[in-house]
């Protein structure tokens, strides 16, 4: 879980090591060629590989999540539009029909309601992603399973011995990194969704909020709701809620914090410029660096020689 985990928001990205920083003297035995170490590589490599496949795949699961919440999301707004302005709406030869506005009207609210909810369901699903991309993050270390003694050597990611630390001593799990450097590096991946995650909520609890009957004012949520059952667990999980006081983060973009400290936010977004930016806000993922994250998992391809999958 991220609690476990080392907050690395804005760290540089890591260097590759130097293959003379890690020999030693001439005189000393390397760790690479001990027997722990070089039975611990191959066991590590195979779990490092299966963590930043499932970091890979969770990435995918965040942008399908979120590409879906940004359809539901257009298409709520255009719904709670068309029906707020529906009884100014020029309508031709309909206008004849009997009973044609309210008609239409309960169709474009129907069509609100069920937008909510699929809305609200993309919204969990990126949580769910973020989730997944947190537990990849913090269970890349290979722990020595047993006694050192046996003949055989079993490997694990549960620590029984509490000086066992996982990472073999430091040594580079491939070629030149070394597992705290990969792990720094799936940090960094998890700290850009699970920022970008905080305004998307932010953004749903707007959506959400619109009026989806006249006077819907019980409908207005604050960021301290529970948007889903079990939501305030799985933020939990990932480092987002404060264990005592059920505390959010405030929702922010990249470089600015927050000025509301206490954290509540009543929002009420029925006007149409409101609406536009946060749809366009959507769309950006502000938080975000594209660039920055493909450049991560090239870094591990490369020190893999190998494709994620």
């Amino acid at each position: 879980m991220l609690d476990s985990c080392e907050n690395v928001m804005g760290t540089p990205p890591p260097s590759m090591l130097n293959n003379s920083s890690i020999r030693g003297p001439k005189s000393s035995i390397s760790p690479l060629f001990s027997s722990p170490s070089r039975l611990w590589r191959p066991e590590a490599q195979r779990n490092v590989r299966n963590q930043w496949s499932k970091l890979l795949s969770s990435k995918n699961q965040w942008e399908s999540a979120a590409l879906e919440g940004r359809l539901h999301a257009t298409e709520l707004v255009n719904a709670f539009l068309n029906r707020r302005y529906l009884p100014e709406m020029n309508l031709g030869a309909l206008k004849e029909i009997q009973g044609i506005r309210e008609k239409a009207c309960k169709k474009l609210a129907h069509k609100q309601d069920l937008c909510r909810s699929k809305l609200l369901s993309s919204y969990k699903d990126m949580v769910i992603a973020v989730n997944n991309l947190g537990k990849a993050s913090c269970s890349m270390r290979c722990y020595l399973k047993g006694s050192a003694s046996n003949q055989i050597l079993k490997y694990s990611d549960h620590q029984e011995d509490p000086n066992d630390s996982g990472d073999g001593g430091g040594v580079p799990v491939f070629f030149s990194l070394s597992m705290s450097t990969l792990e720094d590096l799936a940090r960094e991946l998890v700290n850009y969704f699970m920022r970008e995650l905080s305004l998307k909520r932010f953004l749903v609890i707007a959506l959400l909020s619109i009026e989806s009957t006249e006077g819907g004012e019980e409908d207005v949520l604050d960021w301290a709701d529970e948007l889903y059952d079990g939501e305030f667990d799985d933020l939990r999980s990932i480092g987002m809620l404060k264990q005592h006081n059920c505390h959010l983060a405030p929702p922010q973009i990249k470089d600015y914090q927050s000025s509301d400290p206490l954290n509540k936010i009543t929002i009420k977004s029925s006007n149409h410029n409101s609406l536009e930016v946060f749809l366009t806000t959507w769309i950006s993922d502000a938080n975000i660096d594209v660039h920055r994250v493909k450049k991560i998992f090239s870094i591990v391809e490369e020190e893999m020689h190998a494709k994620l999958l």
